[in-house]
């Protein structure tokens, strides 16, 4: 048992909250909590670490699935010492980091199968073969990490490929965002790039309208038809998107709204406008 709060392991934990330099060098993440802990693929954890108030009961509920696994049981002080929340729940698991490219997204590999959205049923793919009406968001600087956790959850909720954010966009891996996925951050594929403009060329070289939430819209964004291949553009919460984004979008669209308001919450607009598309493509 770890009982000590300077021991190596315990101040890598704590440097992986911290800081997103060490998370990259490492490859790791930390995710805390059962529910957490019980959706990551077993394949992609690399520690598990447990206060010893709660091992009993997580050992008696969850023994299957950690027996598999590199397991350290921690004294209650280090545990919570080492922990990101306010009210640990006695388990801490560190995942390995997502690996994805802009094909992988682009693409279902051979022997994947997905849900025809026509007819609800799972099939499988053929190896290299370009997604059918695929659906993305792409975000430009956004820095909130709730609000990019947010995001990634509601991705998941409509059936979303991917999600595509540019370089500065806050750390995906940032415990803030990962609390807020409750659990996506493991079945959304999702890439940073670079050079936004470029990858939005790319989509749109594979029959992929941009659609660029903006201000200035002057179409309504239940106006549009998302039933093709879509991919909606989010800019930064305080400025919004860059014009030199935005102009590379084939279609500006905005969200009317009453009274007061200027805009909405960037996590909100992008809901938004994935129902829109959800509702249209469930209706066929």
């Amino acid at each position: 048992m770890i009982t000590s709060s300077s021991n190596k392991s315990i101040r890598e934990v704590i440097q992986l909250i911290q800081k997103a330099k060490v998370r990259n060098k490492l490859g790791l993440f930390v995710v805390e909590g059962v529910k957490m802990f019980l959706e990551a693929p077993t394949e992609q954890i690399a520690r598990v670490y447990i206060a010893q108030r709660a091992e009993k009961e997580i050992r008696e509920n969850h023994g299957s699935k950690l027996d598999k696994l590199s397991c350290e049981i921690v004294a209650d002080d280090v545990f919570d010492r080492m922990s990101d929340t306010r009210t640990p729940q006695g388990i801490l698991t560190l995942v390995r980091q997502y690996q994805y490219s802009l094909e992988e997204l682009l693409t279902r590999k051979q022997g994947s199968r997905c849900v025809d959205r026509n007819t609800g049923k799972s099939v499988s793919m053929i190896g290299g073969v370009h997604k059918k009406n695929p659906l993305y968001l792409l975000l430009e600087d956004i820095q909130d990490p709730g609000n990019l956790g947010t995001m990634f959850r509601t991705a998941e909720a409509v059936g979303a490929d991917g999600i595509l954010m540019s370089g500065h966009t806050v750390d995906v891996y940032n415990p803030k965002t990962i609390r807020s996925t409750m659990g996506s951050i493991y079945r959304v594929p999702f890439i940073y790039t670079e050079d936004i403009c470029g990858t939005i060329r790319i989509l749109q070289r594979h029959a992929i309208c941009v659609y660029a939430a903006d201000l200035g819209g002057r179409k309504e964004y239940d106006a549009c038809d998302y039933r093709g291949g879509t991919a909606f553009l989010i800019g930064n919460e305080g400025n919004g998107l860059r014009q030199e984004t935005a102009a590379c979008a084939e279609v500006r669209i905005g969200i009317p709204m009453e009274g007061n308001v200027e805009s909405l919450n960037a996590a909100v607009a992008s809901t938004v406008l994935f129902y829109e598309a959800y509702r249209q493509r469930r209706r066929g």
